[in-house]
């Protein structure tokens, strides 16, 4: 066998690859120019009430005040309780609204319009007065009293607010009923479900991730409404502020501090309805939404990266 000749060169080289790509990212300056004119802004908002003839140490005095945090428990008590009338009332009207008996669908629809076409405030007055037209309340053997009496303060913000989220809230459960595909109660009844098995059962379940978030917004909503029950003379979180600020000769700075409160409880409302809503997300989404602690450890890691990289290209 003869030998064959190799050429000269390196021996079982690979093949040059491509170069690898340096990613530069672009840069958005219009971003820092719209932050610095935020900042600006906010700057000039704080001087502006800085320099006002407002007492700020009038309401760390007060903000932990007995009367104060009375009204707050009474706020967030008028809440639960009126938003719990109003999600089952809600519920009722709902499935009232979709049924194909006319009577019942006629009266839901006659319930909604009347207390979704009149303001909430003239609700609450007409529910307080309403003793120049039934002078007594007569429930047989088990009640009877004068309606002034028995149409107390908290009772009438409580009807005022309740019955009147009710009609928003059969709106919300009906659009969450009717987004379920019609498939999932054929399917169930053909199993030999109710009806009533099928929407607790079925419908409802999945009607559940369209009807929490308006719902959530609906109890900040709420909490913020039942200042208006101030008119009809309960004690919540605004009238307590009022009566210390006619008291005290600091009526704008106890307005002031209403306006935290309500801020501080509506903050902790929305974290809530935000888990709330990840938990009812868990069949609709392959993978759930970051809660904010991991958005913050996510941002943390992708700024600790980049100064690595940083320090180490240099």
């Amino acid at each position: 066998m003869t030998d064959i000749d190799k050429k000269d060169g390196p021996a079982d080289t690979p093949p040059a690859g491509p170069e690898a790509i340096k990613a530069i990212p672009v840069r958005h300056y219009g971003r820092y120019v719209s932050a610095v004119v935020a900042l600006g802004l906010l700057a000039a908002i704080v001087y502006a009430f800085s320099q006002g003839k407002i007492n700020w140490g009038a309401i760390p005095d007060y903000f932990f005040d007995d009367r104060i945090l009375d009204g707050v428990g009474k706020t967030l008590l008028l809440t639960i309780l009126s938003m719990a009338i109003g999600i089952v009332g809600g519920v009722l009207l709902a499935v009232m609204r979709l049924s194909k008996n006319p009577v019942t669908s006629s009266i839901a629809w006659f319930y909604i319009w009347f207390f979704r076409g009149t303001p909430v405030l003239v609700q609450l007055i007409v529910w307080f007065n309403l003793g120049l037209v039934f002078e007594y309340i007569n429930l047989g053997p088990f009640y009877k009293n004068e309606w002034s009496d028995f149409m107390t303060p908290f009772l009438t913000a409580l009807l005022g607010l309740g019955l009147n989220e009710a009609a928003y809230m059969a709106e919300i459960c009906r659009a969450g009923l009717l987004a379920v595909d019609e498939g999932q109660t054929e399917a169930s009844h053909a199993l030999g479900m109710s009806h009533v098995k099928t929407l607790r059962r079925i419908v409802i379940p999945q009607a559940m991730r369209v009807i929490v978030p308006p719902t959530g917004n609906e109890v900040i909503n709420m909490l913020k409404t039942t200042s208006l029950v101030s008119v009809v003379q309960y004690p919540e979180l605004l009238r307590a502020a009022q009566d210390i600020g006619q008291t005290s000769g600091a009526p704008a700075e106890m307005l002031f501090l209403a306006a935290a409160w309500y801020l501080l409880l509506t903050s902790i409302f929305s974290i809530g309805q935000y888990y709330l809503e990840r938990y009812y997300a868990r069949g609709s989404s392959r993978s759930l939404p970051a809660t904010p602690f991991q958005k913050i450890k996510a941002n943390l890691l992708s700024l600790s990266n980049r100064s690595a990289s940083t320090g180490g290209t240099a």
